[in-house]
């Protein structure tokens, strides 16, 4: 994949706030609509979850993720055909250096000061996904497909 790609790719990421969180354990997937930030090149992007719930078990078991993030909403009706869909396949990392999750924790605040309340919560976590690879679906059948790892 071209560097033109990639450089399109990360400004759709950064683009967006909002995606779908696709984890896993056994035979069952779980899907959650999360909130996120990028660091500047796209190879990690960050979120906060409870670790009382079904997506940190998940998550903490099985650390393989899928991420959606699209344009389905700016794209309705006859305009449905030209929407973006991006999977971000990568592995969660959980943040334990306090200094990194305050950093991140307060880009993801001015991203989404709705959090505020749900980020000061004792039972919250920091976590990345450290991207592996990228899908790009332009529209119903244009697809670019980039393995991290080997750019």
């Amino acid at each position: 994949m071209s560097r033109d790609m990639l450089e399109r790719i990360s400004a759709f990421v950064k683009s967006k706030d909002s995606c779908v969180l696709a984890t896993s354990t056994g035979d069952k997937p779980h899907c959650s609509l999360m909130v996120y930030v990028a660091d500047d090149q796209c190879r990690e992007i960050y979120m906060v979850t409870q670790q009382t719930g079904t997506k940190y078990a998940n998550l903490k078991q099985n650390p393989n993720v899928s991420l959606l993030i699209d344009t389905r909403e700016e794209h309705q009706g006859k305009e449905r055909p030209n929407a973006l869909a991006l999977t971000v396949n990568g592995r969660f990392e959980e943040i334990q250096d306090l200094a990194r999750k305050a950093e991140i924790t307060g880009v993801l605040l001015e991203r989404h000061p709705h959090m505020a309340d749900f980020v000061s919560d004792a039972r919250i976590t920091v976590f990345a996904v450290k991207v592996t690879s990228f899908l790009l679906m332009d529209g119903l059948t244009e697809s670019h497909y980039m393995d991290v790892n080997a750019s």
